[in-house]
Order: C-alpha cells, then structure tokens, then sequence
C-alpha cells in the first residue's frame, strides 16, 4: 500500500524485517505500511513481542545480525533511508531523525557524565565551539527541567534517577531539533506520576521544536493522552489503523477490541476483567489465514472458516480515514463480510 503522490514527513512502504536463527525465520516485521505527518504524534501500540521496538529501528536503519531488512521503503521527506550511505545515515540520525530507547539507565554510557554525552552530539553533528557547546548542554538540560544543570552536567548516569535519566535521553534526542522523534517505551519502569511528567514533557517540547512523534507504546492509556492517530499491530502486521478517537470509541479489529476490553476503567467496577484467549503466535511458525485467528471469539461467533485458510489484507477506507485487516469487513469469493457496512 504506497501513498502515491503524497508529500508526508515519513512513509513505510511494504516493510518487512526478518531474524534469522538456528530454530528458523523470525517473521519480526512483515509488511507494514504506514506514513507520518509533519507535526503529529503517531501511536504504535501491540503486545510486547508484537514487532514495535523492531519497526523503529528499521526505520533508523540500525537492525543488526542476525536480522536484515528484507525489502520495503522507508521515505523520510522524499529520501529513502534505506538506499543512503553510513555517512548520509550519521546525518540524518542526528541532523533530523533522533530516538529515544527503552530503558534509558542501560542506554546511558556509565563511563562518561551526562554532560559529555549531550556535547558528543554535538560535537558530531555540529562541529561547534567548546564554549558554545557547553552553553548547548546547559540550555538543553534546562529545557527538561533537570535541576541545578550547571552541577548536573557533571553527574554520571548512576547518579540520577530512572525520571532524570529519562528527561537526558530526551535532551540528547531533541538537542539538534529532529524533525522526527522515536519515542520507544519512553515511560517504562517509571512510576505514575514521573510518567505523566514524560509525557507533558514530550507534548511540551514537540510544540516549542514542531516535532512529529513516532510513540511506540503498549499502554493505551499513554496513547490515548498523547496520540493523533494510531496503529495496532499484532504479530508483526498492522491489523489496524485509524484516528485516537476513532480507536477508543469504535474499535473494528477484535484484537483491538480485546485490548481495550481488558483494560480497567476508572468509575467501572467489573467482577473480572476480560482476556484474549489464548497466545501470541511464535512468529517462527505462523498460523495459517490471518494470524488473530486462533484467539478471535469474532471468528466463532460468525463461523468464518476463511479466518482459518487466507490472510486478509489491511483494506483501507480513505474516506473515513480507518483500516483494518479482518475479514469480518471484507468480501471475497464465496465469502460475504457479515460487518462489511461498519467500516463505510
């Protein structure tokens, strides 16, 4: 599914990232299609192990062996990042094109303090004076409410705490102004009220940079706070993809719908929270059809045994600006679509 024409910040065109191992081929990322907008927070959200955190590496070209990025385009403003040299990637990276990991205590250098680490940015990127770079460093500690900065610059990563580390992954990745920022788990392992300072923090900077978000989480409360469309995936698919709002209050995929059903509410009491049967599918050895099958109570109650023998496309209405891949809303031969009209 490629945007023909479109003039999009970031395109996903047909991804597909395999691992290979001894035990066979992780089917990590297998066929995603997606775009970004100048300005937007993007939510990706699944299961861990669902493909997230291996999607954005693709999209920074920094998957390792023993995988590969098999094929597919990845388009930042017209550029396709996969076809550029080591050189053109390093400033690209950094000029325009930033991330922030998961875990950021562990992606911190614990040899060198927190100040070396910001200037090293700039001094690859930028190539500026010493003196202008420490007043960089200073400025940018500032502007995510790390306290007493000028003390602060010297601290090493053990000596802050998991929020502050966070907010210095955040300043390394916003210290160049990118025009895209990956935000990987960026509030996991931090308790609830540091993570609602992370999240107002990265609303407040992508206001004051003009930044579009990539937010890959699995907390559907942080994208629902943050998020102006979302995708869901699911054993290495997209299997939906619309609108925050859209997601919330009418859900199409039953794997979407089993997600927010399982979710407490607040105000709502439930003897039981509801699950989704079942288990994730070993990407190694995919169930045949479409790969929800075996857990989907939707594809019981209808009695669709096409579930079971063809993956369905992701369909697209541009219309209503949903998609979703299920084929409890698609025709095909010899199948009628029993919700075909709730996605028009």
């Amino acid at each position: 599914m490629k945007f023909e024409g479109s003039k999009h910040l970031l395109e996903v065109n047909n991804l597909k990232t395999f691992f290979y191992t001894d035990d066979g081929i992780v089917k990590a990322v297998d066929g995603l299609d997606f775009y970004i907008k100048k300005g937007e927070v993007f939510g990706l959200v699944g299961e861990s192990g669902c493909g997230k955190s291996v999607t954005s590496l693709s999209i920074m070209n920094l998957i390792e062996a023993p995988g590969n990025i098999e094929s597919g385009e990845i388009f930042f403003e017209g550029q396709n990042i996969l076809s550029l040299s080591e050189k053109e990637l390093t400033q690209t990276r950094g000029n325009h094109l930033s991330m922030i990991f998961q875990q950021p205590l562990t992606s911190l250098d614990p040899v060198f303090s927190i100040g070396e680490q910001i200037k090293e940015v700039f001094d690859i990127h930028k190539k500026l004076p010493k003196d202008e770079v420490h007043k960089k460093t200073i400025d940018m500690l500032k502007i995510v409410g790390i306290p007493d900065p000028d003390s602060k610059i010297n601290a090493y990563p053990h000596q802050m705490s998991g929020g502050q580390a966070q907010r210095v992954m955040i300043a390394m990745a916003l210290a160049l102004e990118p025009k895209l920022l990956i935000a990987d788990e960026p509030t996991t392992a931090l308790d609830v009220t540091i993570q609602s300072q992370i999240l107002d923090l990265l609303r407040g900077l992508q206001n004051k940079f003009d930044t579009s978000i990539i937010l890959i989480t699995h907390d559907l409360g942080v994208i629902a706070e943050m998020a102006d469309r979302v995708a869901v995936m699911y054993a290495g698919k997209i299997v939906e993809q619309t609108g925050v709002h859209q997601i919330f209050s009418a859900p199409l995929h039953p794997y979407t719908q089993g997600l927010l059903a399982s979710v407490p509410v607040l105000n709502q009491v439930k003897d039981e929270l509801e699950t989704i049967p079942g288990n994730v599918p070993n990407l190694i050895d995919l169930p045949p059809g479409c790969r929800f099958a075996p857990r989907c109570k939707k594809r019981e109650e209808y009695q669709l045994n096409i579930c079971t023998q063809i993956e369905p496309e992701l369909f697209v209405n541009r219309e209503n600006n949903r998609a979703v891949r299920c084929w409890l809303y698609q025709d095909f031969e010899g199948h009628k679509a029993p919700m075909k009209e709730l996605l028009k």
